[in-house]
């Protein structure tokens, strides 16, 4: 008989949902990790036959998930949580949120809005967040201060803001960093035209090459609200996906966040083209852009994930709650009560997203030879009593507020509900500080 491996950690739990096969549910297994990956997975009387794990955390009362995925958000916008509520999008931003970034964003105002939102993420159970803001080298000194995981967007507009000049200017900075920070495991890149009616032909056509250069995922809002399309078809002449694809933008490597208002001939063109959408059902509720067509997105095999959108207009980075909404809003809007279940919807929350990214290989599932990205849900409380279906609790019962431990590729970031890298008290006086140089002059 072989001698027992050693390895860096056996996590032991009462349930574990590996998200794939659909369904699976493994009671009273372990998960077995070392130097970041998942070497095995397999009852927990049987971990002592063959490894010595250096340290084993115990969960009795718990279920471990995948890490979840935030497929869409603006994560320094944390900065600017609750500055203008109950306004249609275009209001929202011409008349506050872009005003406001005018005066105050810089490179300091994206570390810390993105360190505020790292910390809510991870206590929220989100291992992994698909970001497009300005700044990208400062959004990631606090990605990697914190030891979540990201893709950060390069971003592009036709408009000269603090970060870039125009377009070109933005393609530059963004690829400067990309090439700085392209070895840091944690993190990815994506090519980030802001969306169809702030990105021209001439500038769409250059994220397409560029994102072929270097094999980067495209991520765009797309069919928002329907103000959107009406500019598009006045100026120029066609809806922005059939836009979007004239210019040859529909491709497996396009992450459409919203995706709201979509005609049916337009949810085919996204299926035959393997597109992704990012559903953000609380930011569009609450501006109140629409309810997205997710029941048929998915029936006709759209890979869908879910996304928070930005704090500014959810207001919570809060994944769990998407979950929940996701599923009910599609019941409710199809009229099929089995249009999105409970096991669909956690799938959207976890591998959806980590397809959507180019990273289905290494994260979104709990499988051998992933990276260890896990959260640990506590079932053992009064207000999830009694559990008779661990996947229906996790996404219409329990909530970010039953997370209490987090792994990124293996490193424990979130213990006993502790945020392990970050001191919380002296994140809620950043975002004071923040908060007294940007209302006076928004109130």
């Amino acid at each position: 008989m072989n001698a027992p491996v050693a390895v860096d950690l056996v996590i032991e739990a009462k349930w574990i949902v590996p998200v794939e096969p659909a369904n699976a549910v493994l009671e009273n297994h372990a998960v077995v990790i070392d130097e970041g990956k998942i070497v095995a997975i397999l009852q927990q009387p049987d971990v002592v036959h063959r490894f010595t794990p250096r340290q084993v955390k115990c969960l009795p009362h718990h279920v471990l998930i995948p890490g979840l995925v935030n497929l869409h958000t603006h994560a320094a916008m944390t900065l600017l949580r609750g500055l203008a509520d109950d306004l249609p999008l275009m209001e929202w931003l011409e008349n506050h949120i872009w005003p406001a970034e005018s005066r105050h964003v810089s490179a300091q105002f994206v570390h810390d809005g993105t360190l505020l939102a790292c910390a809510e993420m991870l206590r929220g159970g989100i291992t992994c967040f698909n970001d497009m803001y300005f700044f990208p080298k400062a959004a990631a000194k606090a990605v990697l201060a914190s030891g979540i995981r990201a893709v950060l967007g390069l971003i592009t507009f036709d408009f000269s803001t603090s970060y870039a000049s125009d377009a070109d200017d933005y393609f530059a900075k963004g690829l400067a960093a990309r090439d700085e920070l392209r070895d840091e495991p944690l993190l990815g890149f994506c090519i980030a035209p802001h969306a169809p009616y702030t990105v021209s032909d001439r500038n769409f056509g250059k994220a397409l090459t560029l994102a072929e250069q270097c094999d980067l995922p495209i991520h765009v809002h797309l069919h928002e609200t329907h103000q959107e399309l009406a500019i598009g078809i006045e100026k120029f002449g066609v809806r922005p996906v059939e836009r979007l694809r004239g210019l040859g933008l529909l491709s497996p490597s396009l992450i459409a966040a919203h995706g709201v208002h979509l005609e049916p001939n337009e949810i085919d063109l996204l299926a035959d083209h393997g597109c992704s959408v990012a559903h953000c059902p609380s930011s569009n509720l609450k501006l109140a852009s629409g309810i997205a067509p997710i029941a048929q997105l998915t029936a006709s095999r759209v890979n869908v994930g879910l996304g928070t959108d930005g704090a500014a207009s959810n207001n919570r980075l809060d994944i769990f709650a998407e979950m929940r909404l996701a599923a009910l809003l599609a019941k409710g809007f199809s009229g099929q009560a089995d249009a999105v279940p409970a096991h669909f919807a956690l799938r959207m929350a976890t591998l959806g997203g980590a397809q959507a990214l180019g990273l289905d290989k290494k994260i979104g599932t709990i499988a051998v030879g992933k990276f260890a990205d896990i959260c640990a849900v506590n079932i053992h409380d009064i207000g999830l009593s009694p559990c008779y279906d661990v996947i229906s609790h996790l996404v219409y019962v329990a909530g970010r507020e039953s997370v209490t431990d987090v792994w990124v590729a293996g490193e424990c970031r979130v213990e006993d509900g502790i945020l392990l890298a970050m001191d919380e008290l002296e994140l809620i006086k950043l975002g004071a500080l923040w908060q007294n140089q940007i209302r006076p002059r928004n109130f």
